[in-house]
């Protein structure tokens, strides 16, 4: 842990996230809260989470080889300025009392667009700032930080929110996007591009078309994918492991204000039990990763999900539900998904391999939202929580399945040399 804080790059990259993060938790607790107020519909809250996928789905396909082509930190840089902005104007609207909820709607189809860059460029970034050998402690700080901020942002909003509307928590979020940006702007100087060990002779990519150079990096990912399939299995357990999490905020808000009757201080409470969990796993994360190994890891933590999101709905009281989100805010799983892809996935095609999967994990969630959405406001809240369950115990299938013994894959699911 020590030798990754030692890093000056990290260390800025660590604290622009967490940073980040809080500020993008509070926007998504306070907006969820605003819509379900004023519509009073799980439906509305599944169109917000729709609007979430909508822009993945558009743009996944093909960022991932800007990513892989364009200096990373620069992009997280111009993905902070140009979502701050967005914020900003909405904010100005909210303190007008003119904001309305298709205004929050495009807000965060806008943002969701910026994340969807952010997420798979930051990942590849620490990927490429990390000394070889230390990506479990470098996933550890990023993960921690990053479900950590965001869930425990959304707690301090259950609090906040009712003293300085939602016009002060969207301007809470841009302070964080400057920070966040200035954050970015130390970790080092001038360009830096990720080449391929092979990278191709320059009289070869001078002559060849800029389109024709797009689709056959496009097609590099798509056939690295095809030759490892333990890369495959994980990432449709982390596509599947994602498409639940995210359409959490479908039905966390009416767990509160339709089962415990706790308005937004209960939501708040339910936020942070998930975010002190997350936070609380950077400390044993490492550990039970070394003993279990990355696949087992993954599937022990998302049959614990699946367990503790059939109990969540039928705890009897709001403590009780609380604790169990504690546990489901384990950041065990998505450490070891990250980590493992980081040791399989060589740098110059990160970009391109995380985009399949997040491609999928957000179709997936375009489908969840609707579906849990509808269930929740037309048959019952527990039947929508049990929709999500299965998709993690899908996911712990998928990290569970045994793959060829011919690949020679390790324990961390990485294809031995």
């Amino acid at each position: 842990m020590r030798s990754i804080l030692g890093q000056r790059p990290l260390r800025f990259v660590f604290a622009a996230n967490v940073i980040s993060m809080l500020g993008s938790g509070m926007n998504s607790a306070a907006v969820a809260w605003y819509i379900l107020q004023a519509t009073h519909s799980e439906m509305a809250l599944g169109t917000f989470a729709v609007l979430q996928s909508v822009p993945a789905m558009l743009m996944l396909p093909f960022t991932g080889v800007v990513i892989d082509r364009e200096d990373r930190r620069l992009l997280v840089m111009w993905l902070d300025a140009i979502r701050a902005m967005i914020i900003a104007a909405v904010a100005i609207l909210a303190f007008r009392g003119h904001v309305q909820v298709w205004q929050l709607y495009l807000m965060n189809t806008l943002v969701a667009a910026g994340f969807w860059m952010f997420w798979p460029t930051i990942t590849a970034l620490i990927q490429e700032l990390t000394p070889e050998g230390e990506f479990v402690q470098s996933n550890t700080f990023l993960l921690a930080g990053v479900q950590g901020g965001w869930l425990i942002a959304g707690a301090i909003v259950g609090f906040m929110y009712n003293h300085i509307g939602l016009g002060g928590v969207l301007l809470i979020d841009v302070s964080t996007y400057v920070v966040s940006f200035l954050c970015y702007f130390a970790v080092r100087k001038g360009r830096h591009v990720v080449l391929r060990p092979d990278e191709l002779r320059a009289d070869l990519l001078a002559a060849e078309s800029q389109f024709s150079r797009f689709w056959r990096e496009m097609r590099e990912g798509l056939h690295f994918l095809r030759d490892h399939r333990p890369v495959v299995l994980l990432g449709i357990s982390w596509a599947l492991f994602l498409g639940a999490m995210i359409t959490g905020i479908v039905v966390t808000p009416s767990l509160s204000e339709r089962i415990f009757h706790a308005g937004a201080v209960g939501y708040g409470w339910l936020n942070a039990g998930w975010g002190t969990g997350a936070f609380l796993s950077a400390l044993y994360a490492p550990a039970i990763i070394a003993g279990l190994g990355g696949r087992r890891s993954v599937a022990f933590s998302m049959a614990l999900l699946a367990a503790c999101v059939v109990c969540a709905p039928v705890s009897h009281w709001l403590v009780a539900a609380i604790l169990v989100y504690g546990v489901m805010g384990r950041g065990v799983g998505g450490i070891a998904m990250n980590t493992s892809l980081m040791e399989m996935v060589p740098p110059y095609l990160m970009g391109r391999v995380q985009n399949t999967f997040y491609f999928f994990g957000t179709f997936l969630q375009l489908v969840l939202a609707l579906a849990v959405g509808a269930v929740a406001h037309n048959v019952s809240l527990v039947a929508a929580f049990a929709i999500l369950a299965c998709v993690y115990a899908l996911s712990f299938v998928a990290a569970s399945w045994p793959v060829e013994s011919a690949v020679g894959v390790d324990e961390v699911g990485t294809a031995k040399s």
